[in-house]
């Protein structure tokens, strides 16, 4: 059970635990107060030989983990029955004010700078997201195959974004025909390297606590299919960039569909070679905690990479990588077939004028 509650009074620190008065503001108990104590670095300090002292002046600070609350803030608590009444710990901060105001902001940079695109790729977003909530997450819980919903789900995601933020177009259907077809591609590569790697993907804590709750749930079904969703976005930045600059190299004047793909790659290849320093990095940083905790442990370089949850990561990479490098040749390919080249036009021109 979560209470929600506000912190109005916030004691000056001075012993081993930081007392907060909270005030309830929901459930059985609102307008109820209780006391939330949190504990200090003062707690651990003692004088074992393997102590280690906290910094000067930090003795009142929280502990590691532990919140730093302030009066005013809302906070979430989770209740523990016990034989005297009900205990509190603290659960969450309440972040709703927050989201919203930098989804706003968000909303309101893009719709600034790419306009009425802008606008309709924040419409298709927000209907990404609705078909994750409403149609791919009750699918797999009701134990449907995690990759199937995850095809099926990245699929009607690319049809509504694609056609909705560029358009009905040659270009855009390219585009779409080179993703649908990259994204398999990865399907199989993702499985593949889950196989060889044998990953299982019970290193996270949201998955143990998934077989938990949902013990129906194919853990590697589950991973393969965040592995197809993951490479969605990425896949979708590369091929409508490459049709686009198929189709805007063929009305430029290349004189044939083999120019046109030949000139399209030479972009394709720099897109590749930066969108594979995003990719890297991206995953590079959400792995970065749990890299510093092993270096913390002094676990040796090997160690680390090959532990689950960090080979997970690499495979991601590794996966995200090589379907990029081949979604280029293959939508740029697709867009230059559909091209109508300027050297076509004039020679059915000269042929029509003879």
């Amino acid at each position: 059970m979560i209470e929600t509650a506000d912190i109005p009074v916030n004691p000056v620190p001075g012993g081993p635990c930081i007392l907060n008065a909270v005030r309830f503001t929901s459930g059985d108990v609102a307008g109820q107060y209780t006391v939330l104590e949190i504990p200090t670095n003062r707690a651990q300090a003692g004088s074992g030989p393997d102590t280690v002292a906290p910094a000067a002046g930090t003795l009142d600070d929280p502990q590691a983990g532990q919140p730093t609350l302030n009066v005013g803030d809302g906070i979430r608590l989770s209740t523990v029955p016990g034989p005297d009444g009900n205990r509190y710990t603290f659960f969450d901060f309440q972040r709703g004010p927050a989201i919203i105001f930098w989804a706003v902001l968000f909303i309101a940079a893009i719709v600034l700078v790419a306009a009425w695109r802008g606008f309709r790729s924040i419409i298709g977003l927000a209907i990404a997201f609705g078909i994750l909530t409403v149609f791919t997450l009750p699918a797999i819980l009701d134990g449907a195959s995690p990759v199937a919903v995850a095809v099926v789900s990245s699929a009607a995601i690319l049809f509504v974004v694609l056609y909705l933020a560029h358009g009905v177009s040659l270009r855009t259907s390219s585009a779409l025909l080179g993703t649908l077809t990259s994204l398999l591609l990865a399907g199989f590569l993702s499985w593949l390297a889950i196989r060889t790697m044998n990953l299982t993907g019970l290193s996270g804590d949201q998955t143990t606590n998934l077989q938990v709750y949902q013990g129906n749930i194919s853990v590697s079904g589950l991973l393969l299919a965040g592995f197809i969703i993951g490479t969605l976005g990425v896949l979708n930045d590369v091929t409508i960039t490459q049709a686009s600059a198929a189709f805007e190299l063929a009305a430029a004047g290349e004189p044939s569909r083999l120019a046109t793909f030949r000139a399209a790659m030479r972009v394709g290849r720099d897109h590749i070679a930066s969108t594979v320093y995003t990719l890297v990095f991206a995953y590079a940083g959400s792995a970065l905690p749990l890299m510093l905790l092993f270096s913390v442990a002094q676990q040796p370089l090997g160690g680390l990479l090959t532990t689950d949850v960090v080979a997970v990561e690499l495979a991601r990479s590794f996966v995200g990588g090589i379907a990029i490098a081949l979604s280029v040749p293959l939508t740029t390919a697709i867009a230059a077939a559909l091209t109508t080249p300027a050297g076509a036009g004039r020679s059915t021109a000269a042929h029509a004028a003879a």
